[in-house]
């Protein structure tokens, strides 16, 4: 089994320990932590991620954009 929880550091307790407890009862576990990194950080991490995004910025800025509605949009790609 695998569980995955995301939560403010503010937000860990004992009772959480606990049920980590009773959910893996009698097995070896890893935990690892790690920080989220925010939305637009991660977005902004690559070159190629910042580039494309600066690209629609200036597009949807110009008014190059493509409008369609939700039964359009299923319509051409399914739901």
């Amino acid at each position: 089994m695998t569980a995955t929880y995301q939560m403010d550091v503010n937000e860990l307790t004992i009772d959480l320990l606990n049920s980590i407890k009773t959910a893996f009862k009698g097995k070896t576990i890893d935990i690892t932590i790690s920080e989220v990194m925010d939305t637009t950080e991660y977005l902004l991490s690559t070159k190629a991620n910042r580039e494309s995004l600066e690209k629609s910025m200036r597009q949807a800025e110009e008014g190059d954009v493509i409008v369609f509605t939700l039964e359009e949009f299923q319509e051409k790609y399914g739901k």
